[in-house]
């Protein structure tokens, strides 16, 4: 099995650390390069990280590594890997520039970030949902010049809690959707000693969010034409994003009417047998089961249930119908793994498996 040495742009953000912990024994990826902004750059890889989020210790494989910087250092970087992961917290602007420049020096970024989700020739994927979107890049490739590199994003973190849940259900003819998602701290980039003002609280506003929740759907469930994806213009999704005190996990109320309104048995069932390439596949990362629905009345939960399937799985419950939607259930997603970190890492297992960094 072919591997790939691989970059971290970010290295040292949020996002970043949680790709350390998931790509220090990753079976076909090979991390050689971490790059974070120039305050970082030129120090190992322990003493760059102004604060480790994450419960487990820095992994001592990277402790040493000498970190580059992302922009200064970029013609070395794009020598040195296959492709590089991108997370990094820096304005829109600056990230489209940054990530077209990796581009177009041949070298492929799967990024976390949202600035080109809304390029209509960068494919934003969930694996097991649109992989065939995956097919606009040689379009994209011809619009930049370039014969290997190109950009493939993941999803805003929020949609994987409930997105994945409505995809089975389309053949019954989705109409309206109303979702309220309720967001975890580390979403924000976050802890509980860096955000003490959500304690014993909830923010009922994200910047942006509620957008990205309405809109970025329809790109995922649009179609490839003349190499362009072409958003679907249905269903009507209208969103509320809250900001609650819970480390890690984002949790959606979802409300769905149907042109043919299935029976509850019959949207288990598609949820059940639902799976997709990453399943196909036995990708390292994709979860066996991609949906799991509890029977409790009182699941799932961030803190019972974020880990499932190791973070990979999307979880449902509390399905029953509804007075003024068909049905209505609870989604559950973690969203620094499935959402962020966890997804993009599947998305490049799909494109290595397809060719796409060969």
């Amino acid at each position: 099995m072919k591997k790939y040495n691989v970059g971290i742009i970010g290295a040292t953000g949020m996002v970043g650390q949680r790709f350390m912990l998931l790509l220090q024994n990753h079976p076909r990826f090979n991390v050689t390069v971490l790059a974070a902004s120039a305050s970082s750059a030129g120090k190992k890889y322990r003493d760059a990280v102004r604060k480790w989020h994450m419960s487990e210790p820095i992994p001592e494989k990277f402790a040493d590594t000498v970190v580059m910087d992302a922009t200064a250092d970029m013609i070395k970087i794009a020598g040195a890997v296959d492709f590089c992961f991108c997370a990094v917290n820096m304005n829109k602007e600056e990230i489209k520039r940054l990530e077209y420049a990796y581009a177009k020096l041949e070298c492929p970024i799967v990024s976390n970030n949202s600035a080109h989700r809304g390029t209509d020739d960068v494919p934003m994927v969930i694996p097991e949902i649109n992989p065939e979107h995956l097919d606009v890049i040689p379009s994209q490739r011809a619009r930049l010049g370039v014969k290997r590199g190109f950009i493939a994003v993941k999803s805003n973190c929020s949609l994987q809690s409930y997105v994945p849940l409505l995809h089975p259900l389309k053949k019954f003819g989705i109409k309206k959707v109303a979702v309220t998602t309720y967001q975890a701290i580390s979403g924000a980039g976050k802890t509980f000693d860096t955000m003490p003002e959500i304690v014993d609280n909830v923010i009922p506003y994200i910047g942006g969010e509620e957008q990205k929740s309405e809109i970025e759907p329809l790109k995922i469930w649009g179609e490839v034409k003349d190499g362009k994806i072409i958003p679907a213009s249905s269903p009507a999704i209208t969103a509320q994003c809250l900001r609650v005190p819970v480390s890690d996990g984002h949790t959606a109320a979802c409300f769905v009417s149907f042109e043919h309104k299935p029976t509850k048995e019959e949207i288990l069932k598609a949820w059940k047998e639902f799976s997709g390439q990453p399943q196909q596949l036995f990708l390292p990362s994709a979860p066996k089961q991609f949906i799991h629905y509890f029977e409790e009345d009182d699941r799932p939960q961030p803190k019972l249930d974020r880990n499932t399937e190791l973070g990979m799985a999307v979880c449902a419950g509390r399905l029953r119908e509804d007075s003024v939607f068909d049905y209505k259930f609870i989604g559950f997603s973690h969203n620094t793994l499935r959402g962020a970190a966890g997804g993009a890492v599947l998305l490049a297992e799909l494109l290595a498996a397809k060719g796409y960094f060969d």
